[in-house]
């Protein structure tokens, strides 16, 4: 076997060159805010926030999930990461969810904001929770429950109480129905490579959207060890065994599929000699929101082929 150095010597020079989605970064958890998460709204916030009529929404789920509420006409602007449904891109952008300004975010006049947990940095959050409008930093949690959670929470804010523990029901129904008949034995082993930066993968461990999609969908994480992204060696990759590649559409440039499989790392690997790489749209694959059930079931389909 070619040792770690003589892989990189052979690595195209194309694919040395980085490539980072920035405006779907946000999907791929960094460390939290410091934040409390608010599990639920005190009857006095809910009534503060029900009363909104010009909110923001920072976290693509969370748009969402507001659009999904028929709340849609409350909002008055997004962030970069709020990319769906395509209505949205019609709202200001108040910039990217982990790069907040303060007097951006405060500059389209709101009366609440919503933000998803790991909106940042920190310093942001502190003044804009400090602000007189209204704030609710919404927990993230990459499992069905956590997505029920989120609707509600964001229902109330709206609110679209009632509407909301609709929509909770029938995803968590639609979710249910998508994990039913998925693999128990023979599940296979996915990397799922956010990017490559300086010849080297940046993969996911546990803890993120990645992890607990690739679960959801019958897989198995194909590395462990650590919490959220790293930079892997040519061996951690070829030790991880991955039967398959996993990664984010790119609206921009990125290297091929062949390019990808053919690099000498994943090409010692069970997905390099069968060619197995998938690609899905981030927003849609680790989004964690209203359609994370039909996500599932591409993912599955793709993992496994569709049953029937």
């Amino acid at each position: 076997m070619a040792s770690a150095l003589e892989l990189r010597k052979r690595r195209p020079l194309h694919l040395r060159m980085a490539f980072l989605p920035l405006a779907l970064i946000a999907l791929a958890p960094l460390p939290l805010c410091g934040s409390a998460r608010a599990t639920e709204i005190e009857a006095e916030q809910a009534a503060s926030l029900a009363k909104a009529h010009r909110i923001v929404a920072i976290g693509g789920s969370i748009t969402e999930i507001v659009y999904a509420l028929g709340a849609e006409d409350k909002l008055v602007a997004r962030d970069t990461t709020s990319v769906y449904p395509p209505a949205v891109l019609t709202l200001p952008d108040v910039g990217y969810m982990r790069q907040l300004s303060p007097e951006g975010v405060l500059s389209v006049d709101p009366d609440a904001v919503l933000a998803l947990e790991g909106s940042g940095p920190q310093e942001a959050i502190d003044v804009l929770e400090k602000a007189s409008v209204p704030f609710l930093l919404v927990p993230e949690k990459f499992t069905r429950d956590g997505i029920l959670e989120k609707i509600r929470l964001v229902g109330t804010a709206v609110g679209k109480k009632a509407a909301a523990e609709e929509l909770a029901t029938r995803i968590g129904a639609a979710i249910d129905g998508a994990a039913a008949g998925l693999p128990k034995t023979g599940r296979k082993r996915v990397l799922f490579v956010l990017s490559l930066q300086g010849g080297r993968m940046l993969a996911s461990g546990s803890g993120t959207a990645a992890d607990g999609i690739i679960a959801m969908a019958g897989g198995v994480n194909a590395v462990s060890g650590y919490h959220g992204y790293k930079q892997l060696t040519d061996e951690a990759i070829i030790e991880a065994r991955p039967d398959v590649i996993l990664m984010m559409d790119h609206a921009g440039p990125s290297p091929t599929d062949d390019a990808i499989l053919s690099e000498p790392a994943i090409a010692a690997t069970p997905a390099g000699k069968m060619k197995t790489l998938i690609r899905m749209d981030g927003a849609y694959l680790l989004g964690f929101g209203p359609r994370t059930a039909h996500a599932i079931r591409d993912l599955s389909a793709a993992l496994y082929g569709k049953a029937g």
